[in-house]
């Protein structure tokens, strides 16, 4: 199966099938290794590509940026911040203008519906690289480095268990992921920080016909065979004014070494979606005084 993305934007995961889902990942293991081969690509050959960005990133624009020009392509940054979109400018217009000059938009911001509304009025494929309700690209690079990683177990056996707080963009993402690949995903987190509910009853449907198993916990022994455990901060962007209820809620469930022993398993990866603030969740902690 072959998947045309020059032609075909996504903005969930829930766009692709597991045929398709795999045929990205064999294209990502064939691309790197060129790559590492130093043979360059020229599929992105005369094609403009414009990077939106609402919410800064490092990694997600240095991976656009460097795979779109390595493959022939050129691409635009766009600092939403400093630019008339969606100011002077609806996203609608934006929309259509853009696609005057470009021949795909990658948008990393913070509405799900602005994402829609680019896609829906540019009539150009449209990449979603985070918005609050998910982070497609992400899990993708995820289940291509697990694979590296873990190359004689296929996906459909591997265990997921996503700690902390399981209802955010990536666990959602995640979650969507796991229920197409058949695999074994588990939210090990706080009850009121459990998916939501219609997250959960999508992916179960889907799960029906892929034989996934998609679970919530607050039960250490969910740890128990775990092949990944995977985390994020705390802390998302824009939500400031709640860290003192997610430290308190999430204060048992910092991923230590005891934690990576509870899961029974010496190979276990330990993953993170980055940026990683190393150990100041356990600092934060301690400064509160109220958390015992």
């Amino acid at each position: 199966m072959k998947v045309n993305l020059l032609n075909r934007g996504f903005l969930t995961l829930l766009d692709f099938s597991l045929q398709e889902i795999r045929y990205l990942l064999d294209l990502a293991h064939c691309l790197k290794k060129k790559r590492q081969n130093g043979i360059i690509g020229n599929s992105l050959q005369g094609k403009n590509i414009a990077l939106l960005f609402e919410k800064p990133s490092t990694r997600t624009r240095c991976a656009f940026e460097v795979s779109i020009v390595e493959e022939g392509g050129y691409c635009s940054i766009i600092d939403i911040s400093s630019s008339q979109f969606g100011k002077k400018e609806s996203i609608a217009d934006s929309a259509k203008v853009l696609a005057c000059f470009y021949n795909g938009l990658v948008f990393r911001g913070y509405a799900e519906k602005d994402l829609a509304t680019l896609a829906k009025y540019s009539g150009i494929p449209v990449y979603n690289a985070l918005t609050d309700s998910e982070h497609p690209t992400q899990i993708l690079a995820d289940l291509m480095t697990i694979e590296e990683f873990l190359p004689n177990k296929p996906l459909s056996k591997v265990k997921v268990v996503y700690v902390g707080d399981t209802n955010n963009n990536v666990a959602t993402a995640w979650i969507y992921a796991c229920a197409i690949l058949g695999m074994h995903f588990v939210a090990h987190a706080p009850k009121e920080l459990h998916p939501k509910k219609e997250v959960i009853e999508k992916a179960k449907q889907i799960a029906i016909n892929s034989n996934a198993t998609i679970e919530s916990s607050e039960n250490k022994n969910c740890l128990d065979g775990a092949d990944v455990i995977y985390n994020d901060v705390w802390i998302s962007m824009g939500e400031e004014t709640k860290a003192l209820t997610k430290v308190k809620l999430l204060k048992d469930y910092q991923v230590t070494m005891d934690m990576l022993l509870q899961t029974n398993n010496p190979q276990v990866l330990f993953m993170h979606c980055l940026p990683a603030f190393h150990d100041e969740e356990t600092l934060f902690v301690k400064k509160l005084k109220y958390v015992k």
